[in-house]
């Protein structure tokens, strides 16, 4: 089966960060980063369930507005994730803008603004449109190994990096992946459909064997279908394997620290996105602004054993020397 994440750069290399990752067969969506969203048409704006804020640099986070103003009259749920003192900075946002109207509003659209600390603590907050965005609901919670979001079928894991404040890298990881045999349908007679869908959640949740498994689809107008228990559509149908993990790192100089916390986030990822802010000729640059050199991100890449690694976040100053920064990289990385 193809992989169920499809992420993507929102912006060139050279303007703002940001990752939009779409989920196969599903209508929803995840962004790392929140700077400018223009290139994003509404539509897939509304598919974005959660966004994972890296940090508050205006590049990383002006696109909250724009967010807002789509989602606005929709009866929909946006969380976000950002690093320390984040809740109050959504609440800020928020409270600049007048909002006498919203209480006649037929729809509640809600902002759930979550901030990690690095000793694994969570602040939540909630901010409903018919209550004026006021903050209410305030929840605290502890993280367990670095997982802030975890789903039935796959989790979000985060890393602490320095940036001269708290910056914040993230994992998308799969849980395993279902693979269908598409000739073992065949033979069954049975057709691809939204079923297949459900069937891959119920193995993934590790439902009994014994379990009767509803398999349906339409025909010539009329609703076909037949059951099995689960364990035969298991193994006559299903392929575990590992699942993706896509991994997006900026903003972050290479002290010990974070290169060990980078190496480990990456793992073996499917794709790590990670900035090339400068030429390594201008390490001490680098160094002083808490960025990557091209050189240091393959080097990272490498020793973590990424096996798809997607430049991003380079300096302005390089316009036009955009061939440079890619080969230093491509050079590391063998």
């Amino acid at each position: 089966m193809p992989p169920l994440f499809h992420p993507t750069t929102v912006n060139g290399p050279f303007d703002d960060p940001g990752v939009y990752v779409d989920f196969l067969y599903e209508r929803r969506a995840i962004l790392f980063d929140l700077g400018d969203t223009t290139p994003l048409p509404p539509r897939k704006i509304l598919r974005i369930s959660d966004i994972f804020v890296s940090h508050t640099h205006v590049d990383h986070f002006i696109g909250f507005d724009r967010v807002l103003r789509i989602c606005l009259g929709r009866e929909k749920r946006l969380r976000l994730y950002g690093p320390p003192g984040f809740t109050d900075q959504v609440a800020h946002r928020l409270a600049g803008y007048t909002w006498n109207l919203v209480e006649s509003y037929p729809t509640d659209f809600t902002v759930e603004a979550t901030e990690l600390t690095p000793g694994g603590g969570a602040r939540t907050v909630e901010f409903r449109c018919r209550r004026q965005f006021a903050p209410e609901n305030e929840r605290w919670g502890r993280i367990a190994g670095g997982v802030i979001l975890d789903e039935e079928s796959f989790r979000v894991r985060v890393a602490f990096l320095d940036h001269g404040t708290p910056c914040l890298a993230f994992a998308l990881e799969e849980k395993q992946h279902v693979n269908i045999r598409k000739n073992r349908l065949a033979e069954m007679g049975l057709p691809t459909g939204e079923w297949l869908r459900e069937l891959k959640k119920a193995i993934l949740r590790g439902a009994r064997d014994d379990l009767p498994f509803r398999v349906w689809w339409r025909e010539g107008g009329t609703v076909r279908e037949r059951t099995y228990p689960l364990g035969e559509l298991r193994e006559r149908l299903a392929g575990i394997a590992p699942g993706q993990r896509v991994v997006y790192v900026t903003d972050a100089g290479l002290t010990p620290e974070n290169g060990a916390r980078i190496k480990e986030l990456a793992r073996e990822a499917d794709y790590l996105f990670i900035e090339t802010t400068f030429l390594h000729a201008e390490e001490e640059r680098a160094r002083q602004r808490s960025h990557l050199t091209a050189r240091q991100a393959g080097e990272l890449a490498r020793e973590a054993g990424a096996a798809r690694v997607v430049p991003f976040h380079f300096s302005p100053k390089y316009r036009g020397m955009e061939e440079m920064l890619r080969k230093e990289l491509e050079e590391a990385l063998f």
